[in-house]
């Protein structure tokens, strides 16, 4: 069974955040970049559920996996 791609925006929404793609952007200018070292979930603008959705999904490597990871290096640049 071929694993589900999903996108930034629907990312987004899963996470509870606004999805358009202005708001993404706005989202990853304000948060960028992350401390060196700061995992992504361990970031402090996430929710408890939000951190907790992250690190599950890079650590289990799910569906999300790889939209995380997008995001992960959004934030970093």
């Amino acid at each position: 069974m071929q694993a589900q791609t999903h996108s930034l925006s629907a990312l987004f929404k899963q996470l509870g955040l606004d999805h358009e793609q202005a708001s993404i952007d706005r989202f990853i200018k304000h948060h960028s970049p992350l401390p060196e070292g700061c995992r992504l979930a361990d970031a402090p603008f996430w929710s408890p559920a939000q951190a907790a959705f992250l690190c599950e999904e890079i650590l289990e490597d799910a569906d999300w996996a790889e939209v995380v990871d997008q995001l992960n290096l959004l934030l970093r640049g």
